[in-house]
């Protein structure tokens, strides 16, 4: 309660002044200066509270206009760091800046090029053509589901990434799926359950099962079949995803404390009140790669064939090739796999693990699509791409690199308003996005950021294709390693392929080809365990 004293006293004050101005005016006719200036100020925040478009201005009325301030002379601030060879702060500016125009259906064209050092070491690219193709249709989809799925699901190659009710307010998950019902794309509801506000909007959910088995538990933990089989019913459920890690935070649990579970969390996730609420580290359901497909195969069953999938973060490759040979000896394919970077975000994650946990997004997709391709799967599996995947270069590039489709969390958190004021893990957000306080969650007005959401996807398709036909290509799945390239320390160009080609279909399996390390790894994978049994990752 006093936290909203304070978001809301400088509004209070300037009503307060405004009065005693008045009633000073007979000591001074100055008094109606400041009277008609507090005034001005008292009604300019009446205006913050009710107005839909800021959530800013909703929490912070009056004061919130300082924000805007500082945003008018951000240009300056920017070339200063540039200036000072302090440049990641700028880009992640020009990312967010990109997010907000784009969903706010603005034009996004900028003057003067770029203002990236395209002289310096790591700068990418894509190569165009001399003749680019025109593509007016930009709605891109990928059919996902394998020979075993009698559901297969026509998914957006853009979609938004695991974000569970709980770590985002009831506001933002609505904003998200209505946004993403008006645009046609799917929203993955985290490993925190469906929540009536997943369901409010209408649109396609890609239901999460973490190792909590949250929506589909018993009292102690374990997964519920009976359950499991009722929620994967919804038509609305369009695929199951079993999420053995995420990139922010792999190999580590969570806890959701009693004190912070509220009657729709709990039944959201099925949990009681009062009890903390534990996602434990790793599954119960299953504990060897062979076991794992049987899970894989179960759920495809109780779910009435719908695609399954799994989501991780590569850390040790010789485990995932363990869960492929696995693959291989019973016949079980997952529909998909999504590979998260370790990029990825959190609303919080121990720095240790946030920082140097788990492998990035282009080394682990590249590393999965090949050995997918080695073991001759590759074409029975889709492949999702998530972790910092905010533009259309970002797709471009993944597409590029082996993925089928990408997930993003941070693009679409931008559109719905979140400004990376980093307080998710103190459920003091300032725009109401990463908050359990409805306090704060009513500055995020669901319809206007829902079509916000909407726009910023299609909007950037529209530049995704306009990038795939200036590379002459008519749809971005056929973008390819070659058509990246980068610049190395030494300032030398690199064709993508050179650093990330596309190994070729079975070699694995012919056991002819040991570039890169994956032989040696492959021949040390054993389906029925992940332990090794002689040293090396």
């Amino acid at each position: 309660m006093t936290m909203i004293y304070s978001r809301y006293l400088p509004l209070a004050l300037c009503g307060v002044f405004a009065l005693v101005s008045v009633a000073a005016v007979p000591v001074s006719p100055l008094f109606w200066l400041l009277a008609a200036l507090f005034g001005y100020l008292f009604g300019l925040g009446i205006y913050d509270l009710v107005q839909p478009r800021h959530s800013v201005l909703r929490n912070y009325p009056v004061l919130g206009h300082m924000r805007f301030l500082f945003e008018g002379i951000r240009p300056e601030i920017r070339q200063y760091l540039i200036e000072s060879d302090q440049d990641e702060e700028p880009f992640s500016r020009d990312e967010r800046s990109i997010v907000y125009q784009r969903a706010k259906n603005v034009e996004d064209a900028r003057p003067f090029g770029t203002r990236m050092r395209v002289y310096d070491s790591g700068y990418q690219w894509l190569t165009h053509s001399i003749r680019p193709k025109h593509i007016a249709d930009t709605n891109f989809r990928v059919q996902i589901g394998g020979p075993d799925c009698t559901q297969p699901y026509s998914a957006s190659i853009y979609n938004i990434s695991a974000m569970s009710f709980g770590a985002l307010s009831s506001n933002a998950i609505e904003a998200l799926n209505r946004g993403a019902a008006a645009g046609g794309f799917a929203h993955d509801t985290g490993e925190g359950g469906i929540s009536r506000y997943h369901r409010a909007g209408g649109g396609d959910l890609i239901y999460e099962v973490g190792s909590g088995y949250f929506g589909c538990r018993n009292h102690d933990g374990s997964f519920n079949p009976e359950k499991f089989a009722v929620v994967a019913a919804d038509p609305q459920v369009k695929m199951i995803e079993i999420k053995l890690s995420q990139g922010a935070k792999p190999g580590h649990g969570g806890m959701l404390p009693a004190a912070k579970i509220s009657p729709e969390i709990a039944e959201a996730r099925d949990v009681p009140m009062g009890v903390d609420c534990i996602s434990p580290a790793s599954h119960s359901a299953f504990s060897t790669p062979l076991e794992m497909m049987g899970f894989i195969r179960q759920l495809r069953e109780l779910s009435d064939g719908k695609p399954v999938g799994f989501k991780l973060c590569i850390g040790h490759r010789r485990e995932f090739m363990c869960i492929v040979k696995a693959m291989l000896e019973t016949g079980v394919t997952p529909d998909f796999i999504v590979i998260d970077g370790k990029e990825g975000g959190t609303g919080a994650a121990p720095l240790e693990f946030a920082n140097h946990m788990g492998m990035p997004l282009v080394e682990g997709l590249t590393f999965a699509h090949n050995t997918l391709r080695g073991a001759g799967l590759r074409d029975r599996i889709k492949i999702g791409a998530s972790g910092k995947l905010v533009t259309a270069f970002d797709i471009a590039k993944v597409l590029a690199l082996g993925a089928d489709w990408a997930n993003s969390a941070r693009g679409f958190m931008f559109a719905i308003g979140c400004i990376q004021a980093q307080s998710c893990h103190t459920n003091r957000c300032p725009v109401g996005v990463a908050t359990q306080d409805k306090s704060r969650a009513r500055a995020l007005v669901v319809p206007d950021k829902a079509a916000r959401v909407a726009n910023f996807h299609r909007n950037t398709l529209k530049a995704l294709g306009e990038m795939t036909g200036a590379a002459g290509l008519e749809h971005p799945g056929g973008f390819l390693p070659h058509h990246f390239l980068m610049r190395e320390k030494d300032r030398d160009m690199v064709v993508g392929d050179e650093v990330y080609p596309y190994m070729p279909e079975g070699f694995l399996l012919r056991e002819d080809d040991e570039r890169f390390g994956y032989l040696k790894r492959w021949l040390r994978a054993r389906p029925d365990r992940f332990e090794p049994y002689d040293s090396g990752v």
